[in-house]
């Protein structure tokens, strides 16, 4: 290898290296900001993330509406699921090896928690048909509309080879100015958070 690629090699490593601390001192912020809220704080918040999607014309149009079923350290998902799933049909991801797969959304006694620790369907068949709008996740986002995730890429992976109208929510302090981001990072189409509709 010759020296100038080898400088080059060098130079990609330490920008990588310098974009992983950042997302992680991210990540540690932003957990430490989850941690402080109380139940009624993510309840409220939730709610108003949770309104302003049901007049958006992306959501009243959608017929097929993928989802997550929110963690602790997520903003709250599960009364809105149970609110919609007996007027849309409701998706929720299952985590397969590094693949996404999404399952029907039929009722909560039907989740059962993955070796990772998140809640999925039980039901047996994927769903394979059109999907109108993917509500995503995400650590943070910025005013760009790039999302910071857990770093397992998943929904990356997922959105690759698809043309679906993404909306990412989160609290407001989830959303910053700039991001790291990376080639195979997809943007979402809208970001949602109880005081900002980006």
């Amino acid at each position: 290898m010759n020296f100038f690629l080898k400088q080059i090699l060098s130079k990609l490593k330490r920008k990588k290296q310098v974009e992983e601390s950042e997302k992680t001192k991210i990540r540690r912020r932003i957990r430490n900001k989850k941690n402080v809220l109380s139940d009624m704080e993510k309840s409220q918040r939730s709610i108003a993330v949770f309104e302003k999607i049901e007049s958006l014309p992306e959501f009243i149009k959608a017929k097929a509406v993928l989802l997550y079923w929110s963690l602790p350290d997520e903003l709250p998902t599960h009364n809105f699921i149970v609110k919609w799933s007996a007027k849309k049909q409701l998706l929720l991801p299952m985590v397969k090896g590094d693949k996404m797969l999404i399952k029907p959304f039929t009722n909560t006694d039907d989740l059962r928690k993955s070796d990772i620790g998140i809640w999925e369907p039980e039901a047996q068949n994927e769903y394979l048909r059109q999907i109108d709008l993917v509500i995503v996740p995400g650590i943070a986002f910025d005013k760009n509309k790039n999302r910071l995730g857990r770093g397992k890429g998943y929904y990356d992976r997922y959105f690759n080879s698809k043309s679906i109208f993404k909306i990412g929510i989160c609290y407001d302090f989830q959303l910053l100015e700039l991001i790291p981001t990376e080639a195979f990072d997809v943007r979402m189409d809208k970001i949602v958070t109880p005081n900002y509709t980006i």
